[in-house]
């Protein structure tokens, strides 16, 4: 199985921040890596070969995660709303332990010092799992269904996020060989030729031997620590037994049994209605890794209206109007609005009902603000 090419192999391991997604550009090959005596060099061109071609039948490990994006705690307030703790993966550091048995088998744990939370996929059974609220869920895919929109990514996604569309907007070279999880890497290096992106670089860590990516980092403009950071601790290419895709309910368990009726379907699969209306306008301004994405969302009360409202009877809901209104307020020929500045994008939300964002300064979104 290509592990470039199969996406239930890509988003069952490990999760990676939405702002990686938008991440954009291509390469121009550069040149071979350093000499290393463990490993003899190879060009970037073989390593992304290596990297398109190789396969995956089985995987087991451990994983952290780091992310200082410099954001305040909304992706926790996220999580919260939610009730899922893998939303808040988003800020911090976490430890998860992954499976993988094949395109239908794979499963996921995150522990914390509250409990864990597990997603489990055996055939057509998906569970999820709540030590801390002692609840299960529990779906069947569709007969056809082959993938998961909503599982986690892992740094082979990442990497073929950022690897997507290869042009002249990125040089890719090969960095210095490592070690990652006591076995021998190559390291790709995507650096941006626009200096407007507040991405500096992102580096992908290959297994020398099994060509699978072990670790994804993106550095921001400025920083010499990632800002965000997925990489495997231990890992082991064999594959697991099929006794870990089985979920078996502890005692007093509250199980919730999961119908296609209860989830939105495909967008082709829904009726036209008051949602479509609802959908937000969306045109990007640029290419690459400066793209901004401008969407207009209709709500033209703006944030302070939403701050002030309060008394929703929903405290994360308050909580969340509440850290939006006390962002940074901003203004310019553009019209008005508040500010979510990290260390790797930049959001702007207009009262007129825009949001403007992308991986670049402020400065670049009211450019794009203005159109």
């Amino acid at each position: 199985m290509s592990v470039m090419k199969n996406r239930a192999v890509l988003r069952w391991l490990v999760p990676v921040t939405a702002g990686v997604a938008v991440i954009g550009g291509g390469a121009a090959i550069g040149t071979f890596a350093a000499a290393d005596p463990a490993l003899p060099p190879r060009s970037a061109a073989q390593l992304l070969d290596d990297l398109r071609t190789s396969r995956l039948d089985g995987l087991s490990g451990t994983v952290v995660q780091r992310a200082d994006l410099g954001l305040p705690p909304i992706a926790a307030l996220a999580g919260q709303a939610s009730g899922n703790q893998l939303a808040g993966l988003v800020s911090g550091t976490h430890t998860l332990r992954v499976w993988y048995g094949g395109e239908d088998r794979q499963r996921l744990a995150l522990v914390d010092t509250l409990g864990e939370q597990d997603v489990l996929r055996d055939g057509r059974d998906v569970w999820t799992w709540s030590s801390r609220e002692n609840t299960a869920v529990h779906r069947k895919l569709p007969a056809d269904g082959k993938d998961l929109p909503s599982a986690p990514a892992t740094p082979a996604d990442a990497a073929q996020q950022a690897l997507a569309a290869i042009d002249p907007t990125t040089a890719v070279t090969v960095g210095r060989s490592a070690t990652v999880a006591g076995r021998d890497v190559y390291e790709l290096v995507l650096t941006p030729r626009d200096k407007a992106s507040l991405v500096h670089q992102v580096r992908i860590a290959l297994d020398a031997k099994e060509h699978v990516p072990l670790r994804f980092e993106v550095l921001a403009d400025g920083q010499d620590e990632p800002a965000f950071e997925v990489a495997f601790t231990q890992v082991d290419f064999r594959t697991p037994d099929a006794d870990q895709f089985r979920f078996n309910p502890p005692p007093g368990v509250k199980v919730t049994e999961e119908t296609t009726e209860t989830r939105p379907g495909p967008a082709a699969d829904r009726k036209p209605g008051a949602a479509d209306a609802e959908r937000p306008d969306v045109r990007t301004v640029g290419t690459g890794w400066t793209t901004v994405v401008v969407a207009k969302l209709g709500d033209p009360a703006g944030l302070d209206g939403a701050a002030k409202a309060g008394g929703t009877g929903a405290p994360d809901a308050d909580m969340l109007a509440k850290v939006l209104g006390d962002l940074p307020k901003v203004s310019g020929d553009w019209g008005s609005g508040r500010l979510l500045s990290g260390k790797l994008f930049s959001v702007l939300l207009t009262d007129d009902g825009r949001v403007v964002a992308g991986l670049v300064t402020p400065e670049r979104l009211y450019q794009a603000a203005k159109g």
